[in-house]
């Protein structure tokens, strides 16, 4: 399940899909076999890709048929690709392509490796592997006598894909993580089902096609799972986009996204907007590229648990980051916009609290014991007070140094501060 908080509510993507997703599912589907350079079906809502070892003699049984038999007996419904020639002369360069093409196709790659080096040594297939292995789309098996196979067993355990050791339990968790599947129709069908289901996609998505842009074609270049593999955290796709308004194709970037976040501007106020103190939340992020290596931020952060709010995870954040217990009904919402438009397509929602003097002393006490705070292991933090003004001269005397704030930062707080001085 993946959450991603909203003003009021908090939304889910799972198995199942949003409400939108479902009512895509009812669309009758069927089981559509796709062999070696055939084109696939034009829409459809769920595909598997039956990788693994082709015998190299018409003598030696392919393992494929009885996987499609297997697939058909469980009521699978959707497509299978099948690396194999319904019938015809084999080119290789044109399987190569279109394996590529529908290996970037599938929403679960099945590997299953029955390996004999005699007859099925599997080569092609360790390549696959290695391309797909960590994609969040493989399922892995291999039966106890196959050769040669302890590598690719000891990646399937570590990356926890799903895995097994005969070709029935092999098909089944292929079918279990598919769950219903999302009918998804041209370039959609190249966003794998697991992004497809992060509500990080579908917003991305639904911007772009409230503004008549077409999403012509997508690769996933990254997939990253977090809480053990149980959560889409954070995806990339390479895509070309249509762009209606201008005519063109933009098929140069890349789309990253992750989980949307929450922040906090916690402050109290002053003569004017620059004697405003705010309080600061300073830790150790890996990406951090200044020249105090921390990062000095408002408080804030994502939550994966699907009963939570977006208030109640900025209280949380709030209390774990700054040690301080906020009431829901202080926080006041000044709504979401993206953090960096030209790299991630997440969003950030801006709540703040106006602290009180017994507060704000508390902080500074804090701050000045050089008290830590934090959640977990992987997380750190410390507080510090400053003042609006203090970080605006410390941005335009910052010619050699790279600042500690960042500039999405010192727009959340103009963004607060103009609301609330203009009210006043």
């Amino acid at each position: 399940m993946l959450v991603v908080a909203v003003p009021h509510r908090v939304v889910q993507i799972s198995k199942e899909g949003t409400p939108a997703m479902q009512s895509q599912k009812k669309t009758p589907q069927k089981f559509t076999l796709v062999y070696a350079l055939e084109e696939p079906p034009k829409e459809y809502a769920k595909s598997i890709f039956l990788a693994g070892p082709t015998p190299r003699s018409s003598d030696v049984a392919s393992w494929r048929p009885r996987a499609i038999e297997l697939l058909r007996a469980a009521g699978y419904d959707g497509v299978v690709f099948i690396p194999e020639l319904r019938d015809g002369e084999h080119d290789w360069e044109a399987q190569v392509e279109w394996e590529e093409r529908c290996l970037n196709l599938a929403d679960c790659i099945l590997f299953w490796l029955p390996r004999q080096f005699a007859t099925m040594p599997g080569f092609n297939t360790n390549d696959e592997w290695g391309v797909w292995k960590d994609s969040g789309k493989a399922v892995f098996g291999a039966p106890p006598q196959a050769d040669r196979t302890a590598y690719q067993r000891y990646y399937a355990k570590k990356l926890l894909v799903p895995y097994a050791e005969t070709l029935e339990e092999t098909v089944r968790l292929a079918i279990t993580e598919l769950g219903d599947g999302a009918l998804r129709k041209g370039g959609e069908r190249e966003v794998p089902l697991p992004i497809w289901r992060t509500a990080s996609f579908q917003q991305w998505y639904e911007a772009q096609k409230d503004t008549g842009n077409v999403l012509v074609h997508a690769r996933q270049v990254f997939a990253y799972r977090a809480r053990r593999k149980q959560v889409m955290y954070l995806w990339t796709l390479h895509v070309d986009v249509y762009v209606r308004a201008e005519k063109r194709h933009k098929a140069n970037e890349l789309v990253m996204s992750r989980t949307d976040v929450v922040a906090v501007l916690l402050y109290q106020r002053g003569a004017t907007p620059r004697d405003t103190t705010i309080v600061m939340v300073q830790e150790f992020r890996s990406p951090v590229s200044n020249s105090d290596g921390l990062v000095c931020e408002l408080p804030g952060g994502s939550s994966f648990d699907e009963s939570l709010s977006a208030r109640e995870i900025a209280v949380d954040e709030v209390r774990e980051e700054a040690g301080l217990s906020i009431a829901l009904d202080r926080l006041v919402y000044h709504g979401e916009a993206q953090l960096v438009a030209t790299f991630s397509a997440h969003r950030m929602r801006l709540f703040s609290v106006e602290l009180t003097p017994k507060e704000l002393a508390w902080v500074m006490e804090q701050a000045a014991s050089g008290a830590t705070f934090g959640s977990d292991v992987n997380e750190r933090t410390s507080i510090k007070t400053t003042t609006v003004g203090a970080i605006m001269a410390g941005a335009a005397s910052a010619t050699e140094r790279v600042r500690s704030i960042d500039w999405s930062t010192i727009g959340a707080i103009w963004t607060v501060l103009d609301e609330i001085y203009a009210q006043h």
